[in-house]
């Protein structure tokens, strides 16, 4: 039980930072390596200086409710991995993580629903940006998908992990 618990967490801190990264960092959409855009800004790379030039993405309704999804997954988890330290050192021997499951679970859905409305709607997002048809989706992107399934897979496992002396 002691491997399980130990995965449950390594698993758990690795997931919130995907979700951290995935929230922060600018590579949701990329055009040809040399610009890219994310949750917060349009970045160009100036090959004249050597810097990323980036100004603010325009703000949609899509492009918001992303922004706030993304932030409630990284709440939720970090939440959740707070409470579960909690629990771990004042729960009664036997008890059930109930609470840092479902707060895990949780961040696996809002990670759900931010990925998918910017995977439907990336138009509308980026409609001011350059042609859609010679960029795609970066690695933020991607990382939010492969936290979706390991949220919820560690929210289940927190809900029937049983804590032991």
């Amino acid at each position: 039980m002691a491997y399980l618990l130990m995965f449950v967490t390594l698993l758990h801190l690795i997931t919130l930072a995907m979700l951290f990264i995935a929230t922060m960092e600018k590579s949701w959409w990329v055009w040809d390596g040399m610009e890219n855009s994310d949750l917060w800004y349009n970045c160009r790379f100036d090959n004249d200086t050597g810097t990323w030039l980036c100004a603010s993405s325009k703000e949609t309704e899509w492009l918001q409710s992303v922004q706030v999804l993304m932030v409630l997954s990284v709440v939720f988890s970090s939440v959740s991995f707070l409470v579960f330290l909690g629990q771990l050192f004042t729960m009664s021997k036997g008890g059930l993580f109930y609470f840092t499951g479902l707060c895990q679970v949780f961040a696996g859905l809002t990670a759900f629903a931010a990925a998918l409305i910017y995977t439907l709607h990336n138009q509308e997002i980026l409609q001011d940006s350059r042609k859609l048809t010679e960029g795609h989706f970066g690695y933020c992107f991607i990382l939010a998908w492969v936290c979706v399934p390991l949220l919820l897979i560690s929210g289940v496992m927190y809900i029937h992990l049983r804590k032991k002396e």
